[in-house]
């Protein structure tokens, strides 16, 4: 143990000693540990945010748009969805306790007073907020009357309402969409953006009778339907029930594409797998890249050590020192640097990741992982590229290494 505590000292001493060779190794280590631990945090907070992002989409629903990926390609019609479709499916899918439609307008004017604002509009039935799981906070919901009756009454969200009415209450306010006046009835609680930045905040919910008959003059076609069913177990065979009735409804031959398009939650999952993709890839290769230099940067200085300090190796190896003394000593030195290099790699990755964050708004989250994962490979490469110049500092002669 006392052995095993003077080596420990020796190779703080050395490490303490060399200031130069040290601050080399620990920057090069740190680069590679900082890319590597931000690639196990991104995936970490990509696990994470996908989770919180399918409990908000709902893991038993589905969401269907009309028009499929070769029309959205090449600019087709887009609406192929019918308010026939929608009741059809209501009375087909006794599974599903909830089929809601949905038609929108993007970039409409709304006004109140002074403030304008461009926003998305969108047209649904009273259960429009527990489709989406997304709770009247103030006021109340608008009621299937009001879908009836083609009333101007509507839902607004929270970025919204700031922008329309600041620090006011907006419940019972008149807000101009377009030219017509929508009384606010209730607002939205409060839920952030989507993993592309952009804000689910900002919109207006509104009868969707009162949007197709007096703001797009249309009586038939809607932009899609959300379905959500009893058993979430069974969503992709659902999804695939859900295809076929769609594929039946609007007579498409076999073979043809689908004029509509399926959402499920496992295709938001695979959205931002791809969204991480290309970040992973390219820090995991600059993290390895820098992880091999920073093993060749220790190797060759600590060489270099050994020639400087052969004399050293030489006396203490003549006053007892064993073989393994002289190998422990130097791996110990290079798991000191590279522990100092990891953390410090740690510390610059947690610093690199709140930039990411608040400028790209990327799902990053350190845990344990990232750290233990960092550590582990900084002292991999301190005893992997170490062990070379350790077994040639230990392999020297006590009397050649003392003339020399």
């Amino acid at each position: 143990m006392d052995r095993l505590l003077k080596i420990i000292s020796q190779s703080l001493k050395a490490v303490k000693a060399f200031k130069l060779r040290t601050l080399f190794c620990i920057l090069s280590v740190a680069l590679g540990i900082a890319s590597i631990s931000v690639i196990v945090a991104a995936t970490e907070g990509a696990y994470k945010k996908a989770l919180e992002i399918v409990a908000m989409f709902g893991p038993d629903a589905l969401l269907v748009f009309g028009g499929g990926e070769e029309a959205r390609a090449t600019g087709q019609r887009m609406k192929t969805i019918t308010l026939d479709d929608i009741e059809t499916a209501r009375q087909a899918f006794f599974s599903a306790y909830l089929v809601v439609p949905m038609t929108a307008m993007r970039d409409v004017t709304v006004s109140h007073r002074d403030k304008k604002y461009q926003t998305l509009i969108v047209g649904s039935t009273s259960d429009y907020s527990r489709a989406w799981t997304w709770p009247v906070v103030q006021g109340s919901d608008f009621t299937e009357e009001d879908v009836k009756g083609l009333r101007n009454v509507g839902l607004i969200g929270q970025f919204l309402a700031r922008e329309l009415f600041g620090d006011i209450d907006p419940v019972g306010k008149y807000v101009l969409v377009r030219r017509i006046p929508v009384q606010i009835v209730g607002v939205l609680s409060e839920r952030g953006t989507t993993p592309a930045g952009d804000r689910l905040d900002d919109r207006m919910i509104i009868p969707i009778t009162t949007l197709m008959r007096k703001l797009q003059n249309e009586t038939t076609y809607v932009s899609g339907l959300r379905i959500r069913f009893y058993d979430q177990k069974n969503l992709d065979f659902h999804a695939e029930e859900v295809r076929a009735f769609l594929r039946g409804r609007h007579r498409i031959p076999e073979g043809e594409p689908d004029d509509f398009t399926i959402i499920s939650p496992k295709e938001i999952i695979k959205f931002l797998v791809a969204l991480t993709g290309s970040l992973v890839v390219f820090l995991g290769v600059t993290g390895v890249i820098s992880l091999v230099i920073a093993g060749f940067v220790l190797a060759n200085l600590f060489l270099l050590s050994v020639r400087e300090r052969t004399r050293e190796i030489g006396i203490r190896r003549a006053a007892g020192a064993r073989k393994r003394d002289i190998l422990f000593q130097f791996l110990g030195e290079a798991v000191v640097i590279t522990t100092l290099g990891g953390i410090f790699g740690l510390a610059l990755a947690l610093l690199s990741s709140k930039l990411l964050m608040y400028i790209a708004q990327f799902p990053i989250y350190f845990s344990w992982k990232a750290f233990a994962v960092g550590m582990i490979l900084s002292w991999i490469v301190g005893i992997g590229f170490g062990l070379q110049p350790a077994n040639r500092a230990a392999n020297l002669k006590p009397i050649e290494a003392i003339r020399g």
